[in-house]
């Protein structure tokens, strides 16, 4: 079977409604309109071109071709270099709170000689399944199937009808071809982008004063480029009308090529909330943080036993799994899902995750909620009967539920951090209760998931296979970063899940996870490695494997969820937040030694921290 781009071959372009990402030959093989969750009109990234694809480039093969997000920004420029000439495709959409006006443009520039260009543009609406009715018009075509309508305005000569439209075109030195996607509902009408280069001009002045908001001052140069190109990555995966932010924009691309484990990752996450917020928080995105911690309200709102793993980008809870059986796959990989079946597991990690966010943007001094935290009380209370239960934890295992480790250090992060509310804070709350329970859980924990053989906290009780969450454990202040068991813990991961700079999650030959096959290195647990050795003072360590994990970014600077080490790929949904938010507060704590693991493991005071030594 013929291969196409590998998933570093892309790069996103987006307008915090949805995203769209274009391969490095110039086609744009995924966007889903109106919203990141919305079905796929190009999903060539999945099938085939005949899927849904949008490609402009050379018409003869062979060009050298090289690209680059303009400086700070969003917008994408391709460099085709022909025998004959040069010329260069932009790519971008435009900023826009309107989800029934979203435009895509692409401009094509010559930039010397002569160049002949080729423009070729598939529609599929419903994950490249129905063949839109798609009519001449005189700015360029119309493409309309049920309730969606797409307009694609150009001066190029355009030919063809349903199956497919194309060009043919010359650009020489100085000219431009500029093309437009305008999408709109189907009973309404699109309101043309009457000047691209204005709206190009309008974008990267937008992204310029975006970036100018954040703080940088004290980032070195060789780490301020990742930073922010990592923190432009985490914008573009949010969701303007709400406050959310995607795990991803893609959905099924593959954890193994040719393997299953593929999955919907184009919704919001309660355990990326504590991290997510650290992220923008120590890069002055403080109204990003508030509209994520204002999202999380509204979303988790509702009864504490219906607390949920993800939700939709409005907070939607009824997100259903499926399989779309006409796409076959990234390079095979099957089954495409759409919709995501862990929504309904129980995953008792996310208290902690949620409570730790809380504590943190009280903390930071974001606007108060006074609901939130009697939310938080009826919580605890739930928490307090739940937490000895078994779950499916942070990895959302299909298989069958256990005592996972991380999930009970979660648990005790919950009442951990309510305690320092109410301390901290004046708050109300049953605090000598919840002291009682944070105990009973430390002690739980050091007596259950600890292996003497090992020497190292293990993934469940009973078992003695290790998992890399437990990297965790010092910078959330379940124990302190010099304590035997943390420096034991971190040195069996070295043994067992480390190759290279990369750290695998777990062993998948267990069967605990329920499915077959293999996986990638997870990159969000090499960062985490990364804060483990700052924190137990291995600088040099540190340094040198985020240098490392920095290697591993594609062309240009964007992450997958994770990497195959043998064959020199990423793999997983791409770009994934959580990898690019692991960069971010990585870099933080490199450089300030003050940042989100710092924070977090100096959450306990020295008297805490001796009463921690105490319960264990």
């Amino acid at each position: 079977m013929a291969r196409g781009p590998r998933i570093e071959d892309y790069a996103i372009i987006g307008n915090m409604l949805s995203a769209a990402l274009v391969s490095r030959d110039g086609s744009i093989d995924w966007l889903c309109l109106p919203r990141f969750d919305s079905h796929a009109c190009l999903a060539a990234l999945l099938g085939s071109p005949e899927n849904g694809r949008w490609k402009i480039a050379p018409a003869a093969g062979g060009a050298r071709i090289s690209r680059r997000y303009l400086k700070d920004s969003a917008v994408l420029e391709t460099r085709f270099e022909t025998d004959t000439g040069v010329a260069t495709v932009t790519d971008f959409m435009p900023a826009s709170a309107d989800e029934d006006q979203i435009d895509l443009i692409r401009i094509v520039r010559g930039e010397r000689g002569v160049v002949d260009m080729s423009m070729d543009l598939t529609l599929r609406f419903s994950y490249g399944r129905v063949i839109p009715w798609v009519q001449r018009r005189d700015y360029g075509v119309s493409a309309v199937a049920g309730p969606d309508a797409i307009e694609i305005t150009t001066r190029a000569p355009l030919r063809g009808k349903n199956m497919h439209t194309s060009a043919d075109f010359k650009v020489a030195a100085g000219e431009r071809v500029p093309f437009t996607m305008s999408y709109h509902p189907s009973h309404k009408q699109a309101q043309f982008t009457p000047d691209s280069s204005q709206s190009l001009d309008e974008t990267l002045a937008f992204w310029a004063e975006w970036v100018r908001r954040g703080s940088f001052d004290d980032m070195p140069p060789p780490l301020r480029e990742p930073v922010v190109r990592s923190l432009i990555t985490l914008k573009l995966l949010s969701f303007g009308p709400t406050g959310a932010i995607v795990a991803a924009p893609t959905t099924s691309l593959p954890e193994e090529i040719g393997g299953t484990r593929n999955w919907d990752y184009r919704y919001c996450w309660i355990r990326d909330s504590a991290l997510t917020l650290f992220a923008l928080l120590n890069a002055g995105y403080r109204d990003e943080a508030e509209a994520w911690r204002r999202w999380l309200l509204r979303a988790i709102a509702g009864h504490p036993q219906q607390l949920q793993v993800l939700y939709g980008l409005g907070g939607e809870r009824w997100l259903p799994e499926f399989e779309i059986p006409w796409l076959c796959g990234y390079e095979d990989s099957r089954p495409v899902r759409v919709g995501n079946a862990a929504a309904d597991q129980i995953q008792l990690d996310i208290y902690g995750e949620l409570l730790d966010t809380l504590h943190a943007a009280r903390e930071a001094a974001l606007q108060p909620h006074a609901e939130a935290w009697a939310l938080q009380k009826v919580l605890l209370s739930h928490l307090e009967e739940r937490w000895r239960e078994p779950d499916r934890s942070i990895w959302e295992i299909r298989g069958e539920p256990r005592a996972f480790t991380h999930s009970r250090v979660m648990c005790w992060v919950a009442f951990d951090r309510a305690i320092a509310s109410a301390e901290h804070f004046g708050l109300e709350g049953p605090v000598e209760r919840w002291r009682r329970v944070r105990a009973d859980i430390h002690e739980d924990v050091c007596a259950n998931a600890f292996s003497a053989a090992k020497n190292s906290f293990v993934q469940y009780y009973g078992g003695d296979d290790l998992d890399a969450s437990a990297l965790l454990m010092p910078q959330l202040g379940f124990l302190p970063p010099h304590d035997p068991r943390v420096i034991g813990t971190i040195a069996a991961i070295e043994r067992e899940l480390v190759s290279g700079p990369l750290v695998r999650r777990y062993s998948t030959d267990t069967g605990v996870d329920g499915l077959k096959g293999d996986e990638g290195a997870f990159l969000a647990c090499s960062f985490w490695l990364v804060d483990a050795y700052v924190l137990c003072g291995r600088l040099d360590d540190a340094h040198a494997l985020f240098d490392r994990l920095l290697a591993l970014r594609n062309d240009v600077g964007l992450l997958a969820e994770e990497y195959d080490g043998r064959a020199g790929r990423q793999l997983g949904n791409f770009p994934q937040a959580f990898s690019h938010i692991g960069l971010i507060n990585s870099a933080h704590n490199l450089v300030k030694r003050k940042g989100p693991a710092l924070q977090r493991a100096e959450r306990i005071a020295p008297k805490h921290a001796q009463r921690v030594h105490g319960e264990t």
